[in-house]
């Protein structure tokens, strides 16, 4: 371990586990809070299959020094959210949220929810009596 955290009450500080393999549970399942599991590849290529090799993904991230390449390492994530040199956390109310395989099905948010989640009905009311023209 390489930073070992700790709880007191709701508030749980950071745990950082090193030496960790893709074999290991805590690399295979979803973890909802301050852990980074850290492991180790033998190149860029290594990196992507190892984080493809999930049954989930919910989000992620890609730090790296030329923006461009990193967005093309990101696209080549499978997951439903990628965030390049900033934190896997994000959610705001205009972009879709959601992930792949088991980590969830469809996306909330953004306008394009609206019409997923609503049915537009046309309700008329006539006041007055109409005279038709014929």
């Amino acid at each position: 371990m390489a930073l070992e955290g700790s709880v007191n009450g709701n508030v749980m500080s950071p745990f950082v586990l090193r030496d960790v393999t893709n074999e290991m549970t805590i690399a295979q399942e979803e973890i909802f809070g301050p852990v980074a599991s850290v492991i180790a590849a033998k190149d860029e290529e290594d990196a992507i299959r190892i984080a493809n090799d999930s049954p989930y993904g919910l989000s992620g991230a890609v730090y790296g020094g030329r923006l461009e390449h990193a967005v093309e390492v990101a696209k080549r994530i499978e997951t439903g959210m990628i965030h390049v040199n900033d934190q896997s956390v994000n959610d705001e109310p205009i972009i879709a949220f959601g992930g792949e395989k088991s980590s969830g099905l469809g996306r909330y948010g953004g306008e394009w929810a609206l019409d997923e989640f609503t049915t537009v009905k046309w309700v008329s009311v006539q006041i007055q009596d109409r005279t038709y023209p014929f």
